[in-house]
């Protein structure tokens, strides 16, 4: 069987302060009717603020051991980047990232770290 040239998925929407796994391959339908990849090569993801207020925003990929529930492990994580509003940000590699057997890509988004400090008290 050939290779097909598809685009993974369509937009995915996070809304408020969460973790979202966005894709688990081997589980996760693709776009265009191709079904379920066991294999998949990821080039590149686009993230975008659509809110009032900067967020951070993090990707990471998570290997097939792990779960995706609660906070994203910084051993995981491939980029972390502070998103103003209506500001956009593409994370792109040379070379595609080989993902198979349940390994799953997952976004965080979380107040930037200057909001938290002031804000939030540990105790």
């Amino acid at each position: 069987m050939g290779l097909q040239r598809t685009k993974l998925l369509g937009i995915q929407a996070v809304t408020g302060i969460s973790t979202v796994g966005i894709l688990t391959v081997g589980t996760t339908d693709t776009a265009g009717g191709v079904g379920i990849a066991s294999t998949t090569y990821l080039r590149g993801v686009v993230m975008h603020n659509t809110g009032f207020a900067t967020a951070t925003s993090s990707l990471y990929v998570y290997p097939s051991s792990e779960s995706t529930a609660g906070a994203g492990k910084t051993a995981y994580r491939l980029s972390r980047v502070d998103l103003a509003s209506n500001e956009t940000f593409f994370f792109e590699v040379n070379y595609p990232l080989v993902l198979s057997n349940q390994e799953k890509i997952v976004v965080e988004v979380t107040a930037p770290l200057r909001w938290r400090s002031r804000y939030w008290k540990c105790s």
